[in-house]
């Protein structure tokens, strides 16, 4: 990248005044009570969901609701009239058989041009016999497909010990709390109300009944995949034979397990697809509306709707937790008593929020530890995060620095005997749960998407080594650190970047890892270190910003793909650049002037783009919040080592 004009410093006047605006702006956004919330937008699914479960139900219609979220859903539909993934993405197959089912039971008629444009668009592509695992178990509910275009998911899974090879213990959290309602629904095969009679059969190529199991997925590998389908042909058989008291016996313990995570209307796991399972499965065992778990779940998603004048959409969780501990670094970054203040209402507001008396799923595997984690969401108990936990502690502990309090002491030392206790063998750690290292269970039929489990990632693993540094470890005082870091050092990709699980995507990587390489002492001489610098510019855009599309996640991995700057990703190659050492790089300079030339008038950023990830290939986010903090933080932490003489950046992130 040599567009950049490397003589120009960066005003100093000018720039004081992008991060005086901005920091004005984002305490805008303050809740009355001190924390921050933004919203958390995911693909056109999950509003298309939230339609199709009303008509699954057979609620009275709320047309006004249904007319904002067809707006929504026909807005962000794709030039290839499809819907995609992401914003300006490829079409997907399932994301646009549920957004055309949705706005078809909304009323829009089949002739409308958008509605052919997406029927033609589908067909073209193999029809919705395309569709992927969990958008089959929605169609075989609403009787289009049979259950045999289905995996068998028998519910006497939850009967099964923990050595089995199969185990609702051995895969991830949002996978767990999605499957065992669906299994009890799988078990039931009750049918949707769907009072229109709403049917599909136009976007099939062949009779949808007569569709069989989905074929391997392009992560499957042939052997597991021959092997796990040729069980699911012989359980196909055996199924029927289980006796009434063996599945009512497997009914009674799914909904023990569901009835111990409620979690009220912040809904179990406090996510939408295991909540949108939970109520499907009360009205198919006979709960009415009014049974209270049931109508609890049921304002749980009520709750998940964003509406506003014109278009509505229904969010995949909510982000509490996660944007006020960021918003409070960005805070913290800036500094300044009256800034500072505002930070450290938030941070009481996080500190009742850490989970210290209750082990969630995660002590199956790690028994003796102790909880001290939090949630992501306002409460989710049973599923606390490292990542959250990592976030949180590293900017109480800046508060900590900044003042001399010791409040936050007792809080801190629990969250780090939590982190420190969730390592997993391999030296990494993973975002919910420690050794979730099953790899095999990805190859089962029901994992088309690939994300059943929760592994160690570059990113969270990043995360934990930068808060037990920023705590004072380094490689030689701490196994858990020169675990971590040798993880990190084996992780690392060719061309030197490193994997983002839960950010878009090598950039997100790398600016993870480099702050736990500088904050765990590393030399920024190192080889790792210089490599990963060199390569972040090296994809430095002409605009002096940064940008990368979610088609990096590619399994045929070729690294990095190109895509127009977004705030939020040029903010974590600054970041990364400054915990570096690289604050007088050119590139650094660059990437300065392009947040403070994209800045609105209104003191933030704009971002169309989705820069986060639920899910590689499957699922991705837009944080609304993403603009508004990260983008100050870098501004406020290049003002800041450019007024020190030491250039070093002292904390974890």
């Amino acid at each position: 990248m040599d567009a950049v004009n490397d003589t120009a410093a960066v005003d100093p006047i000018a720039l004081e005044k992008s991060i005086s605006t901005a920091t004005e702006a984002l305490l805008g956004h303050r809740q009355s009570d001190g924390h921050w919330v933004f919203e958390l937008e995911a693909d056109s699914t999950i509003p298309a969901e939230y339609v199709l479960l009303c008509h699954y139900l057979g609620e009275p219609v709320d047309s006004g609701l249904e007319a904002k979220i067809g707006n929504y859903l026909r807005r962000v539909q794709g030039a290839h009239g499809g819907w995609p993934l992401v914003h300006g993405g490829p079409f997907d197959m399932s994301a646009s058989v549920k957004a055309y089912f949705a706005l078809k039971v909304i009323g829009d008629s089949v002739d409308a041009p958008h509605m052919v444009k997406a029927r033609e668009a589908i067909r073209s592509r193999g029809g919705a016999a395309g569709a992927n695992v969990f958008t089959r178990f929605l169609l075989a509910l609403f009787g289009i497909m049979t259950w045999r275009a289905t995996p068998v998911l028998p519910v006497e899974i939850m009967l099964l010990p923990m050595w089995s090879p199969f185990h609702i213990n051995k895969i991830s959290y949002w996978a767990r709390t999605t499957m065992v309602p669906l299994m009890v629904l799988a078990a039931l095969k009750p049918r949707a109300k769907n009072p229109k009679g709403v049917g599909l059969d136009e976007l099939f190529l062949q009779d949808p009944k007569s569709v069989g199991m989905p074929s391997k997925a392009p992560h499957q590998s042939w052997g597991w995949f021959l092997l796990f389908r040729g069980l699911d042909s012989v359980l196909r058989v055996v199924e029927p034979l289980f006796t009434k008291s063996l599945r009512q016996r497997a009914i009674d313990a799914a909904l023990a397990f569901i009835e111990e995570r409620l979690n009220g209307e912040d809904g179990m796991g406090a996510i939408y697809p295991p909540m949108a399972n939970i109520v499907m499965m009360y009205d198919a065992l006979g709960k009415d509306e009014n049974y209270p778990p049931r109508a609890s779940t049921r304002r749980g998603l009520e709750k998940l709707l964003v509406i506003r004048e014109n278009e509505a959409y229904c969010q995949p969780c909510v982000s509490p937790v996660w944007d006020t501990a960021l918003t409070c670094h960005a805070l913290e970054e800036v500094g300044g008593e009256e800034t500072f203040a505002k930070a450290k209402q938030g941070l009481d507001w996080l500190k009742p929020r850490q989970v210290l008396d209750f082990k969630g799923d995660w002590a199956v595997k790690a028994p003796d530890v102790r909880p001290g984690g939090w949630a992501f969401q306002y409460n989710n108990d049973h599923y606390p995060d490292l990542d959250d936990t990592a976030v949180v502690v590293m900017a109480m502990d800046r508060a900590r620095r900044y003042t001399g309090t010791k409040e936050y002491d007792a809080a801190i030392a629990r969250a780090r005997e939590w982190i420190e206790g969730l390592q997993s063998r391999d030296g990494g750690w993973a975002a919910f749960d420690v050794n979730n290292l099953e790899y095999y269970l990805n190859n089962i039929p029901f994992s088309d998407h690939g994300a059943l489990l929760d592994p160690p990632t570059e990113d969270v693993t990043a995360r934990c080594v930068s808060m037990l540094a920023q705590l004072g470890e380094t490689e030689k005082t701490s196994k858990a650190v020169a675990d971590g870091v040798a993880y990190l050092r084996r992780t690392q990709l060719a061309e030197g970047s490193w994997f983002g699980r839960w950010g878009l995507n090598y950039i997100y990587g790398t600016w993870s890892v480099l702050c736990a390489l500088n904050a765990a002492g590393v030399d920024h001489q190192d080889p790792m270190i210089r490599k990963a610098v060199d390569w972040l510019v090296s994809v430095q855009n002409q605009d002096g910003g940064w940008g990368e599309d979610a088609v990096s996640y590619r399994l045929d991995y070729r690294g990095y793909e190109a895509a127009p700057s977004t705030s939020s990703q040029t903010a974590w190659a600054l970041l990364a650049l400054m915990a570096a050492g690289e604050v007088e790089n050119p590139a650094v300079r660059g990437g300065v002037e392009y947040l403070k030339s994209t800045q609105s008038e209104k003191g933030l950023w704009e971002e169309q783009r989705f820069t986060a990830t639920g899910f590689p290939r499957v699922f991705y986010l837009r944080y609304h919040g993403y603009s508004k903090f990260f983008p100050l933080w870098a501004l406020a932490r290049y003002r800041n080592l450019r007024s020190t003489n030491s250039r070093v950046v002292g904390v974890g992130m």
